[in-house]
């Protein structure tokens, strides 16, 4: 039987990495990083800023920064066949860095999540393989400290670009749960899509098991 998908879109640091591991911890639903189908910094069809502190710089929010088709690709073989080959991207160097294989393990489910999750939906649902489909959110507030204190750890881009991005992204994410909800994502805070994909009963079975060892 093909594994099912569960689709975590939402706003660049509202949780949706941080709900797929605690379900990858709890039930074991591995995740595939649909962030890691960016296209290379020198690929000539990048979408540029056209205006703003950030005026020519690549758009890395602009949908047209990745591969979808690629992506939803990957998605349904492994839904079908339980393995696939997936690339490796470090945002820091905006470029691939290398390729490795995510394998289900028996696993019946696991979560798609990323900026642009919400334009696998579609996809996953005609393919018959969607389980459900979140946008993860928070005040934007939240979203836009947790998104720039994350960045600036990790390096990802210079600090006066991601104080301009999130302050434009904060500015956005009405607009990106909108497109989202378009394409029939549940809107819920990490801690509740968790609450409603983990049954209390494995909840605290998972708990005591953490608290076991």
């Amino acid at each position: 039987m093909p594994a099912q998908v569960i689709v975590l879109a939402g706003p660049s640091g509202a949780g949706k990495s941080r709900l797929a591991g605690r379900l990858a911890a709890d039930r074991g639903w591995p995740t595939l990083r649909l962030d890691d189908f960016y296209k290379d910094a020198d690929d000539p069809t990048l979408p540029r800023i056209d205006s703003g502190r950030n005026r020519g710089l690549v758009d890395w929010d602009d949908p047209g920064t990745w591969r979808r088709d690629d992506a939803v690709a990957a998605l349904l073989e492994l839904c079908r066949t339980g393995s696939v080959q997936i690339p490796v991207y470090s945002i820091s160097e905006s470029r691939h860095v290398g390729t490795e294989r995510l394998t289900l393990d028996g696993a019946t489910a696991f979560c798609a999540e990323g900026i642009f999750a919400s334009d696998v939906v579609d996809a996953c649902r005609q393919a018959g393989v969607l389980r459900s489909a979140y946008c993860i959110t928070q005040h934007p507030a939240i979203t836009f400290w947790r998104r720039l204190t994350r960045d600036l750890r990790e390096h990802r881009k210079p600090p006066p670009v991601l104080l301009w991005r999130g302050l434009a992204l904060a500015r956005a994410q009405r607009e990106i749960v909108r497109r989202a909800v378009r394409v029939g994502c549940r809107v819920a805070t990490g801690d509740r899509a968790y609450a409603e994909l983990v049954p209390d009963q494995d909840h605290d079975r998972a708990r005591s098991r953490g608290l076991a060892g």
